[in-house]
């Protein structure tokens, strides 16, 4: 029988990220009871592995720098696939939202004249990440949860988000998991912030943390929520190489910024074929296909790498600037200081996901999104140092409207038959004996992904990685399991739940990289090596209710396709 409680709150920000963080801040100015839960322990979301800055037009170095050349930066990397409106939100506002950081106590590097200090990231015309050492995401989160604790907000940790429900066309609630003693629970809200971050766990290497696994994404589609530029993954150029317990971990786009120099395994300064302009400091989705092509064609080095190096730069420089690097390094015994990092392209960033207006709604009343999980921000590539910009940016905007609209918003309607259909759900795999197991799912998914639908893409990949979801699609609707029977911190039975999750977001980015036959951006088809602007200059939209379609002047609809566990 499904017993559940139902927790009210006038705004719910599900994500404790930074840009669910900052929604939850901007949203609490207002007389509401704001709501934040999160799967980690407050303080551990993945912002805190962002590493190099905050991209922000102060112009303390750059006098010249202004807001619309940030802009414009945004949109030539992005492929001109961004929504230009939130681009240049982003870059209006981006300014005010660093200020907003030291205003809640973030420490930020400092110029000699008492000014934060900015460095040169790729793709960009002036200097204006401004950055914390290479400590920057762990600086922002935590200024921000310090400013969390200080007003009055509900945090609830430990929780799993798995499905929205909706009354109509407005958002209802969310159902959860609470992990520590398994209760199922729904929360009720008129307003809800989607700020769940990012999915980079589909991939068998990544810089993401655990938690990375696209839940967002899924329960939006689910919810007919219509999602943006899915096919649109970065991979960041530089992850550890070794050790191969540590391969995928970020290594900050900030060494490069610095000076560091790419070199292939004859010593080649590579990037002089690939981009002679610009270098190192090429858009990361050149940047990192240059580096596989060098791994590829036999000039990396036997672990399949190439050398990143700093050795040139003053000791002082890279022990103030680059500390965490350093240090991460000098734990496998590589002092960076002497000797060049070992570095191999990783999965990084969606660009792609929720589609939002300049209000950070969606087409799905009272649900807003911010931060990772939000699309149309960054179009075909992401800037490094905008990340950071976009969680803050989007998460005040959210916050923001989230309250105003739960102000008047009527109290939703939840429907207990859609919540019994959710229970039964997440209780499936706790019913059954033990068949298919989520941890040897979760890899077989990782490598297909990494293997066929990576940073080179070809229709025979793509297709062959299509037919490996769906078939696992019917082998978990039918036969997922857990060994672990109980529901205390059965992280066992979490994952089973992630990796449906995990499966339908897979299945949007491969549907999505299949439609588009041409490379444009992070995209790149090896079968399709070319921008094709006249088909393919164009969104590509996915919901449940149209499949998928190409937004530009000919709508081009897809069949409907959906996973064995999602109802009409």
């Amino acid at each position: 029988m499904m017993t559940f409680e139902i927790i009210e709150t006038d705004v719910l920000v599900i994500g404790a990220g930074g840009a669910g963080c900052r929604a939850a801040i901007a949203a609490s100015d207002s007389n509401q009871e704001i709501t934040i839960i999160t799967k980690d322990i407050l303080g551990k979301a993945h912002t805190v592995m962002a590493e190099g800055g905050i991209n922000a037009a102060l112009a303390n170095l750059d006098p010249d720098d202004l807001c619309d050349i940030h802009a414009n930066d945004t949109c030539k990397a992005g492929a001109y696939l961004n929504n230009q409106n939130l681009a240049e939100i982003l870059a209006n506002e981006a300014p005010q939202r660093v200020y907003d950081l030291e205003y809640f106590g973030a420490i930020f590097s400092r110029t000699p004249d008492g000014l934060i200090m900015q460095r040169p990231f790729g793709h960009q015309t002036f200097r204006r990440t401004c950055y914390a050492g290479d400590r920057s995401g762990h600086e922002v989160l935590a200024t921000l949860t310090e400013e969390l604790r200080r007003r009055d907000i509900n945090i609830i940790d430990e929780v799993f988000a798995t499905s929205l429900f909706r009354d109509k066309k407005r958002i209802a609630g969310v159902s959860v998991i609470d992990i520590r003693t398994g209760k199922f629970q729904v929360f009720r809200a008129p307003a809800i912030v989607m700020a769940a971050g990012g999915a980079g766990r589909i991939y068998d290497v990544t810089t993401n943390a655990q938690a990375d696994v696209g839940s967002g994404y899924a329960m939006a589609y689910k919810a007919g929520v219509e999602l943006i530029d899915m096919e649109q993954f970065q991979f960041h150029p530089t992850g550890a190489a070794v050790p191969p317990a540590a391969r995928g971990r970020l290594v900050t786009e900030g060494v490069r910024g610095e000076g560091g120099i790419l070199l292939n395994k004859e010593g080649e300064r590579f990037m002089k074929r690939y981009n002679p302009r610009q270098m190192e400091l090429a858009g990361r989705d050149e940047v990192a296909r240059s580096l596989a092509t060098e791994i590829r064609e036999g000039r990396g080095t036997e672990n399949q790498a190439v050398y990143l190096d700093v050795s040139f730069l003053p000791a002082k420089i890279i022990e103030e600037r680059l500390p965490t690097m350093l240090e991460d390094f000098l734990d496998i015994g590589i002092d960076i200081r002497k000797e060049p990092m070992e570095v191999t392209p990783t999965a990084h960033h969606v660009m792609g996901g929720l589609r939002i207006d300049s209000s950070c709604g969606t087409n799905l009343q009272g649900l807003f999104a911010a931060g990772e999980v939000a699309g149309g921000v960054h179009g075909g590539n992401r800037l490094g140092g905008n990340a950071l910009a976009a969680g803050q940016v989007f998460g005040k905007i959210a916050g923001d409207s989230a309250s105003k609209y739960a102000a008047t918003a009527p109290t939703p309607v939840l429907n207990r038959k859609i919540i019994q259909e959710e229970y039964s759900r997440v209780m499936t795999p706790l019913e059954r004996e033990e068949d298919v197991i989520p941890s040897k799912e979760t890899e077989r998914l990782q490598r297909t992904m990494w293997e066929k639908a990576g940073l080179f893409r070809n229709e025979q990949d793509l297709n062959a990685a299509l037919k490996f979801i769906k078939h696992q699609q019917e082998q978990i609707a039918s036969k997922l399991s857990v060994r672990n029977k109980t529901t205390r911190y059965n992280t066992e039975w979490i994952s089973a739940l992630e990796l449906q999750d995990m499966t339908l977001v897979a299945e949007m980015i491969v549907r999505a990289a299949l439609l588009r036959k041409e490379s444009r951006g992070a995209h790149y088809r090896t079968d399709y090596p070319n921008p094709d602007n006249k088909r393919w200059f164009a969104n590509i939209i996915i919901s449940q209710s149209k499949g998928l379609m190409a937004l530009k002047k000919t709508q081009i609809i897809v069949t409907k396709w959906q996973p064995p566990w999602v109802t009409n």
